[in-house]
């Protein structure tokens, strides 16, 4: 039995949690299991299968099933920290965005799954309780942990323009929350540790990629080849880190970022 000792917490504004929807969860977890150090323990199962991948004792990132009529592709989804699910639901109409579902209320508080005007996927969270504490960060250090979130966009600017209206960048403590430039990037920082980022890329659909740490970039892209997936891109060193760009044994995209 997995014990858990921590979830990671809802904080507003920034990405704090990562879903993928995968066609099969056994698949999902013989592919992710064994290349990120993941344990499995049940989640809600209100609509449909459900499994929250543990690291550490830490819940990292949450595994769905898509149903047998849904022609969805298997897919990672970011979702933001808010205060107010229903407010920042009425933001993305309002700003051009498209919300496909809820606000829905769960177990962990209300989400929601919208589309910002250029297409990128992006979920809404708001935790319970919504005001994290100070200190809080949305994610563990750990290897096998979401280490960073990055959108792909033609215009990363004018992204950051409908995101930050819709989670209210500019209202926020600066103490604990920072939108700067650097290194081609408008970067989110969230107590004191850069946390996503919103890029220019031209040659890829508009998506928020999930970059999840491991301790060696290169193992970990031989490692996924041999688990039934592929290796799409890299690895190769970025300011950042070095990187991998990778698709699980379902086609699902993500990337791994070493040290």
């Amino acid at each position: 039995m997995v014990e858990r000792t921590a979830t990671v917490r809802c904080v507003p504004a920034v990405p704090c949690w990562v879903g993928l929807t995968a066609r099969d969860l056994t698949t999902a977890q013989g592919f992710y299991g064994p290349l990120l150090g993941w344990e499995f323990v049940p989640g809600p199962d209100r609509w449909g299968p459900y499994l929250r991948a543990v690291v550490d004792g830490v819940e990292v990132a949450g595994l769905s099933e898509l149903g047998a009529d849904w022609e969805r592709p298997v897919a990672w989804t970011t979702y933001f920290g808010i205060e107010s699910a229903d407010r920042a639901a009425d933001g993305v109409r309002e700003r051009g965005g498209t919300l496909a579902v809820g606000p829905l209320s769960f177990d962990a508080g209300r989400v929601a799954l919208a589309a910002d005007p250029f297409g990128a996927t992006f979920g809404i969270w708001e935790g319970e309780p919504a005001d994290a504490r100070p200190g809080d960060a949305p994610w563990t250090a750990e290897p096998g942990a979401p280490a960073w979130i990055e959108l792909r966009t033609a215009d990363p600017f004018a992204a950051a323009l409908f995101y930050g209206e819709v989670f209210r960048w500019d209202d926020r403590d600066p103490g604990r929350f920072e939108v700067r430039y650097e290194h081609e990037r408008v970067v989110l920082r969230s107590e004191d540790r850069s946390v996503a980022a919103l890029r220019a890329a031209k040659d890829l659909a508009p998506h928020w990629e999930v970059f999840f740490s491991v301790p060696d970039t290169d193992a970990a892209a031989r490692r996924a080849t041999a688990l039934g997936g592929r290796v799409l891109d890299g690895p190769a060193d970025s300011p950042y880190g070095r990187v991998a760009r990778l698709a699980d044994a379902e086609g699902g995209h993500f990337s791994v970022l070493g040290p």
